[in-house]
């Protein structure tokens, strides 16, 4: 299981909405909302990691 960099959610790699890779490392996603917002500002989300999810997170719509 990867954790989500955006949102937190564990994603199953092998199911995922969606990967990225960055500077090396791959990062795997819950929806394409999460990997978009990644993929615009992939340096917020790797400097963070979250505590879980975020409420009020729309990334997901």
């Amino acid at each position: 299981m990867a954790k989500d960099p955006v949102c937190g959610m564990d994603v199953d790699e092998k199911t995922a909405a969606g990967k990225s890779e960055y500077k090396g490392q791959t990062y795997y996603f819950c929806a394409p909302g999460c990997k978009q917002a990644f993929d615009r500002d992939p340096e917020k989300y790797v400097r963070q990691a979250p505590q879980g999810g975020q409420p009020g997170h729309d990334a997901h719509r």
